[in-house]
């Protein structure tokens, strides 16, 4: 953007001289002058060059008096070559419209507020662009039109602004994503209507607070991302995030996909950092329901190799405990076998309590375990199916203690008691224990407990049956002998 000339008609009509051609209170002239100041015209012609948009300005009979720098940018001419000139007329617009682009211009003179026009200029080098105006007219001291001033832009840049501007609504009004402006210290400082949603709060509310106060857990990984964005810039791809949310319901977990832009100031020679921009989508149901399917896939392939492997031994019980070590990954820490005696459930097999390690059978079983009234496993057996239980939210001593009264391993806190069916029969329960680490048995994990204990169960059976008959034909198709 150029400064007007200083010299000829803009010296005229310069602030340098008032109405009269009398010095008027300009900076560094007159009486009572500020000794240093920058003169009017030259404070004038560093403003007008330092505009971003291109302008220029007519005297009341046409003539051009101002022309900038972006002016010369946009159309070639210089300042020396353009002011003085009477209008566009041959050298900034073709002679065939000159009139009409003259006339639209001039017309705001003499009316209020501004127009808005679009002209084909000419480029001193013969080539054409299409401008957007902004016109106003000026007054004199008198209060008389003096003149016209115009401020133009070429339309394509006009119109990327415009779409910057309208992207930038859009996003803060109707993205069906969140979007939240954070500064620099991550204090969000705009925030969409999508984003306060999932935030659970206002759009207003959440402004200026720190994200501590709105994320439980997973803050530490949500600010370390935002820190790494204002340092090192944006990440290649984007992120998915776990938070835990407070809402008035309770808290929420919510799985986040986030992309980050680092803003920086458009003003600033150098790149200065005004915060960071954070995009963000909610996939918590779609990655529930991938985990769900990898954990489906993965127990699949776990009873088929189970169901493999079983096949192969020899002892129907050890059929049931390689059933059960299957089960165990990635499921549960412990697991139990308890058969039906009469009355009385007896201890056959179980997996070490005080470390991991494979389902055995018990040595020495046989004597009857003293379950309370109201236990689990009984509870299980009594109502021929499933039986959740967990030891609540109270102390690591509490839960030991409730682990303890039902003749568990201390670190047990969550249960599965799954009764044992065969031929229409009740052989016993196998019982999945989890420890403080792993969440509370839901029902997609009592189904494939079920599916575990139908295995374990067949092979019970076959064991029972071949202990009770002992001249029966065995796994291997040998008539075992009587005693054994």
């Amino acid at each position: 953007m150029s400064a007007s000339r200083s010299s000829g008609t803009t010296d005229a009509l310069g602030p340098d001289e008032g109405p009269e051609g009398k010095p008027g209170g300009a900076p560094g002239s007159g009486p009572g002058a500020i000794p240093g100041a920058i003169p009017g015209s030259e404070l004038l012609a560093a403003l007008l060059d330092g505009m971003d948009a291109a302008l220029c300005a007519f005297d009341a009979d046409g003539t051009v008096t101002h022309w900038n720098r972006e002016a010369e940018r946009i159309l070639g001419w210089s300042a020396e070559e353009a002011v003085g000139r009477p209008g566009f007329a041959g050298w900034a617009v073709r002679r065939a419209d000159a009139g009409e682009v003259q006339e639209r211009l001039m017309a705001v003179m003499g009316g209020p507020g501004r127009q808005v026009h679009e002209f084909a200029l000419l480029r001193k080098d013969g080539g054409r662009v299409l401008v957007r105006t902004q016109s106003a007219g000026v007054r004199g001291a008198d209060g008389k039109p003096a003149g016209v001033y115009c401020a133009f832009s070429e339309v394509h840049a006009q119109i990327d602004l415009e779409r910057a501007i309208a992207l930038s609504e859009a996003l803060f009004e109707d993205a069906s994503w969140g979007v939240v402006l954070v500064d620099v210290d991550l204090r969000p400082t705009v925030v969409n209507a999508h984003a306060a949603r999932a935030l659970g709060g206002g759009r207003t509310a959440l402004l200026g607070r720190p994200l501590g106060e709105l994320v439980v857990q997973g803050v530490e990984d949500l600010e370390g991302a935002l820190q790494h964005v204002l340092v090192a810039g944006a990440p290649p791809a984007p992120v998915e995030l776990w938070v835990t949310l407070r809402t008035a319901e309770g808290d929420r977990r919510r799985c986040w996909r986030s992309g980050f832009l680092r803003l920086a100031s458009p003003l600033a020679e150098e790149p200065v950092p005004l915060g960071v921009g954070w995009l963000f989508q909610d996939v918590t149901e779609a990655k529930l329901a991938a985990q769900d399917a990898d954990r489906v896939r993965f127990r699949s392939n776990q009873l088929h190799r189970a169901s493999r492997s079983a096949a192969e031994c020899e002892d129907p019980m050890e059929a049931a405990t390689t059933s059960l070590d299957y089960a165990l990954a990635g499921f549960a820490d412990h697991a139990l076998i308890d058969l039906v005696a009469g009355e009385r459930l007896v201890r056959a097999a179980a997996t070490p309590s005080d470390a991991p390690g494979p389902c055995l059978p018990v040595a020495g079983g046989g004597i009857p375990l003293r379950y309370a009234q109201g236990h689990p496993a009984s509870q299980a057996v009594d109502r021929t199916g499933s039986v959740r239980a967990t030891a609540g939210t109270g102390t690591t001593r509490a839960a030991g203690e409730w682990a303890t009264e039902r003749q568990w391993p201390a670190d047990s806190v969550h249960a599965l008691c799954v009764v044992l069916r065969s031929r229409g029969r009740t052989l016993g329960v196998v019982t999945f224990l989890r420890s403080a680490h792993r969440v509370a048995f839901e029902r997609p994990d009592a189904v494939y407990a079920e599916s575990v204990a139908d295995r374990v169960a067949a092979s019970v059976d076959l064991h029972q049956s071949l202990r009770d008959n002992p001249g029966t034909t065995g796994p291997t198709g040998n008539t075992r002998p009587s005693g054994i």
